[in-house]
């Protein structure tokens, strides 16, 4: 069993405590008004958690410190002062977390007041205090004597203030002394939770949830100041304004959705990192502490894994400071904003280069599939929406720039309900391939080189029998 300790592993020694020999000992209210103060300096729960039990201990004559997290009936701790270092005391531990188990905190959390218990240690009246179970619990642990206060927030018990000690007991003012501190640790938790939410108010994009730039900014700043190595990714939404143009700003607002969602991805399996959306259809990733090699082949295999509806595609480029290097943010955000431009005209170039596959129909037949499903899965609901982004992704995929969606009024005769696709971006040498269905049309452009064989108008044709179900 851990001996008694007079400081915490992390040490405030600048506070002396009752019986330290160390100076004049500090009353108790001095002891108190310091914790308060120190609990309001606290910037995160893992902070708070560990200054609220160090503070307890260094008030009390104690053994150890214990701050539970209590939910539903699950009691977690969130620190131990001092930290456990003995593989069978942290087994003891899983039976403090057992609410089910222990009467004392369940009636702790429904009348929200503080328990004491104590053994008896051979006395000449040997008084015990306490329930049972709880005793018992005190036995296994080594120690005779417990405090457990609430820590009450916004009206329920949000956890709970445990104080242990190895030889004698607990009196009132301990109970009023734990109970005390119990109270600033709930006036943190709510401060700091209130400080959480307006940072999220203030500080999430509202459309994608991710950060907004000062966020980035902030986290890039905080990683060039470690002196590790950090890269900073710069992205941009290639076809945004197509799908605005084509299909209306709400299907815009779907494609900046799910490229967050990508851009989460990538932040996942790179621990630690900052994904933000800088405005429109710009996003950007701060990633400290990772080589620039391992966050290009994520980006790459994200990229792969997740492929956006209706054609779209995200460009992105890659800066990286070296380790120890402390350049100004705006250059870094600078030289990866430079990248993502170079990656975005090589995009442009190869698109206006590389046609669809001529060579194999059925490399062409997979490509209108594989693109055209995902957007029509991401279309507004209605068969219109759908086919609209059925056609738009079959032309963009056979290297057309128009496309069509008509509709059957009456027998043998159609009108046009929708188009898209810009005229202009027609290539010189374009044909037109029709697929019907239920008294739709598309009419989808290609470039003359793309293959049409009859894999291919399969593919179209299974791709609109998906599209034109329930329809208008």
């Amino acid at each position: 069993m851990v001996d008694d300790v007079r400081v915490s592993q992390r040490g405030h020694q600048d506070t002396a405590r009752p019986g330290d020999g160390v100076g004049a000992p500090s009353s108790r209210v001095q002891l108190l008004a310091a914790s308060a103060r120190r609990l309001e300096a606290c910037r995160g729960m893992a902070e708070l958690s560990q200054v609220a039990c160090d503070c307890l201990l260094e008030t009390l004559d104690a053994r150890r410190t214990i701050l539970l997290r209590i939910e539903q009936d699950e009691a977690r701790p969130l620190w131990l002062s001092p930290p456990v270092t003995d593989a069978e005391h942290a087994v003891v531990i899983e039976d403090i977390s057992r609410i089910s188990a222990r009467p004392e905190l369940r009636r702790l959390i429904l009348d929200r007041t503080p328990s004491r218990a104590h053994r008896a240690e051979g006395d000449a009246d040997g008084v015990e205090l306490g329930d049972p179970v709880e005793l018992e619990l005190l036995g296994r642990l080594g120690v005779t004597a417990e405090v457990c206060a609430p820590v009450v927030v916004n009206g329920g018990v949000w956890g709970a203030l445990i104080v242990t000690r190895g030889t004698g007991q607990f009196d009132d003012e301990d109970v009023a002394a734990t109970e005390m501190l119990a109270a600033l640790t709930a006036a943190a938790v709510i401060r700091l939770d209130f400080e959480h939410q307006v940072f999220h108010l203030l500080a999430e994009d509202p459309l994608t949830g991710l950060a907004d730039r000062r966020v980035a900014d902030a986290a890039a700043e905080r990683a060039l100041a470690s002196g590790v190595e950090t890269c900073i990714v710069m992205c941009d939404v290639d076809g945004l304004k197509q799908v605005n143009d084509e299909l209306g700003h709400a299907a815009g607002d779907d494609l900046l959705r799910i490229v967050a969602g990508v851009l989460r991805h990538a932040a996942d399996a790179l621990p630690g990192t900052t994904a933000a959306r800088i405005g429109g259809d710009e996003f950007c990733l701060v990633v400290p502490g990772w080589p620039r090699g391992t966050v290009e082949d994520v980006l790459v295999t994200t990229m792969d894994q997740h492929q956006l509806p209706h054609g779209a595609a995200i460009s992105w480029g890659v800066a990286a400071s070296s380790i120890g290097e402390r350049v100004p943010i705006s250059s870094l955000f600078r030289a990866a904003d430079f990248a993502q431009y170079r990656a975005k005209r090589a995009r442009a170039r190869r698109r206006q280069l590389a046609l669809p596959d001529t060579a194999d129909p059925m490399v062409t037949a997979q490509q209108v599939l594989s693109r055209a499903l995902p957007a029509i899965a991401s279309a507004r609901p209605g068969a219109l929406s759908r086919l609209c982004a059925l056609a738009s992704t079959a032309t963009d995929t056979l290297g057309g720039g128009a496309w069509t969606v008509l509709r059957e009024r009456l027998p043998g005769e159609r009108v046009v309900v929708a188009r898209g696709g810009s005229p202009a971006a027609q290539p010189t040498a374009v044909r037109t391939v029709s697929v019907d269905h239920r008294g739709w049309r598309i009419e989808v452009g290609a470039s003359a080189d793309a293959t049409l064989e009859e894999r291919v108008r399969t593919a179209l044709s299974a791709a609109m029998y998906v599209a034109a179900q329930d329809g208008d």
